[in-house]
């Protein structure tokens, strides 16, 4: 599975954490940024992320900024992406096997880096269940097109 990951400045301590924890599982792990913690935008990163997500290039993305929100939100605005905020255990496997979610977004002002990585394998590990949620992921995706 190959993963696509970036953060902005805020979030560059443990999307570097992150990634090296999934390189380590053996998962391919795609860095698209940041580099430092010099400031940067978060809209920038999101993008990198959500274009492969949605081109095939990386299966899922992680994203990190200082709260996971402003991620969330630029990521959402890419078609095909379902990006939603990582908070406990049971919400991540929600987001995965009830709306298909394929970006998770972290706020490492909110977060440690051993949940947040307990958090991604329950993110990655869990399939969408389809059925009666399938209908419903369907009808989002209608509203891309609106």
């Amino acid at each position: 599975m190959r993963i696509a990951i970036a953060a902005d400045h805020a979030g560059f301590t443990l999307k570097n954490d992150l990634r090296d924890a999934l390189r380590a599982a053996g998962y391919e792990v795609a860095d698209l940024g940041a580099d430092s913690t010099a400031s940067t935008d978060y809209p920038d990163y999101a993008l990198k992320v959500a274009r492969q997500v949605a081109a095939g290039e990386a299966d899922r993305g992680v994203l990190v900024c200082g709260t996971g929100i402003g991620m969330s939100i630029a990521a959402n605005k890419v078609h095909g992406i379902r990006a939603a905020l990582g908070t406990n255990p049971e919400e991540v496997r929600l987001v995965r096997a009830h709306n298909n979610a394929n970006v998770l977004t972290f706020g490492e002002k909110f977060i440690d880096a051993p949940a947040a990585e307990s958090l991604t394998r329950i993110f990655l590990e869990t399939p969408f269940e389809g059925g009666r949620h399938e209908r419903r992921v369907e009808k989002i995706a209608a509203m891309e097109d609106l």
